[in-house]
């Protein structure tokens, strides 16, 4: 077994799940549990920044430089696990592979959009974003249609998601979910990014409080 998964990314992961679960329950309820949704939204924001900051300067694993890899290679991937065998000549990857990584860029700009968005958005009955006044009323109803249209693909995502996971539990045997919680997993043979990120471990938590620091006091 080979540490992975730093513990600032799998607060993060985990943080971000309560987070959007609490926004789309606050939203749907409407009401007095628009002012959480608020709270919740301004607190999904300050954690990606977090991740954006974190990706550049947290452990081998955290940083997209280590697993964001460009179109050609998703694809290659892709095409060589719908074969018929899954597994063959598929390349291994201690961390996410190239579908993965596709999977969380397009999360944190998805989902950091809609933190974004409805920072601006206004349902002209109850509730408005926080600077819903500093924009014209076209641009502020543009942002709230893109809003609300936006979560639809942030429920794609998720489900796409979990399709992927019950993937690699089913047909790959490899527990994914279990790796997030302990951020340990097996070391796959010939993995094409076997670093361990173990040996940073204090120094990774200092870094992060001072970059969880940071993003508080730019969210004020």
């Amino acid at each position: 077994m080979i540490r992975v998964w730093d513990i600032p990314i799998r607060l993060f992961h985990w943080l971000l799940v309560l987070a959007v679960i609490g926004l789309f329950v606050s939203g749907k309820l409407g009401g007095n549990w628009m002012e959480w949704h608020q709270r919740l939204g301004a607190f999904v924001l300050g954690l990606i920044l977090f991740r954006l900051v974190w990706g550049f300067t947290g452990s081998f694993h955290a940083r997209f430089v280590n697993f964001v890899r460009g179109p050609a290679t998703a694809w290659a991937y892709l095409r060589a696990m719908i074969r018929k065998d899954p597994t063959a000549d598929l390349p291994a990857y201690s961390g996410h592979n190239p579908l993965g990584a596709l999977s969380v860029v397009a999360m944190l700009l998805v989902i950091g959009f809609q933190a974004v968005s409805g920072l601006f958005a206004d349902d002209d009955i109850l509730s408005s974003g926080p600077y819903a006044a500093s924009v014209s009323k076209e641009v502020s109803d543009w942002l709230t249609k893109l809003h609300k249209l936006n979560s639809d693909l942030i429920l794609i995502l998720i489900g796409v998601h979990i399709a992927a996971i019950l993937f690699y539990v089913l047909v790959k045997k490899e527990n994914l979910l279990k790796a997030m919680f302990i951020g340990k997993k097996s070391k796959p043979d010939g993995a094409l990014d076997a670093a361990e990120t173990g040996g940073r471990y204090w120094s990774s938590w200092l870094l992060a409080l001072l970059v969880a620091g940071g993003v508080v006091v730019l969210m004020k």
